[in-house]
């Protein structure tokens, strides 16, 4: 996959189908610069779909006025962590984790995210 440099804009997230499920397409925000990854979610009263972080490690909630979903993300965009933060809190960052993926709070269970699924990006050109 090598070493790949999103640039700030929207996609689609591919969660791969779990026990012979089908994939999930969820519509995607791509945060790659400092600037749109400082900003996240922060302000919003509700997320169509997702945000990726990247690259990034851990993430906070200060300033925020919802709970979020966050996964982790290793190199190969497998999760390596997903935990529901509410509003106030300091997520420990992960050793290995290249990139973050936040959402509504319960929106990932729904996807089918849990600890060692795949996800895929697709970028809109």
């Amino acid at each position: 996959m090598g070493r790949r440099r999103w640039v700030d804009g929207v996609g689609t997230l591919i969660v791969e189908g779990q026990a012979g499920g089908g994939a999930v397409r969820v519509p995607l925000q791509i945060a790659g610069s400092y600037r749109a990854r400082t900003k996240g979610l922060l302000g919003r009263d509700s997320v169509d779909g997702a945000m990726l972080l990247t690259p990034a490690g851990s993430v906070h909630t200060f300033r925020m006025r919802m709970p979020i979903d966050v996964a982790y993300l290793d190199r190969r965009l497998e999760v390596i962590a997903v935990r529901t933060m509410r509003p106030g809190r300091l997520g420990l960052p992960r050793l290995r984790a290249r990139h973050v993926l936040e959402a509504e709070a319960g929106a990932m269970a729904g996807w089918g995210v849990r600890v060692g699924t795949r996800i895929a990006v697709e970028e809109e050109r």
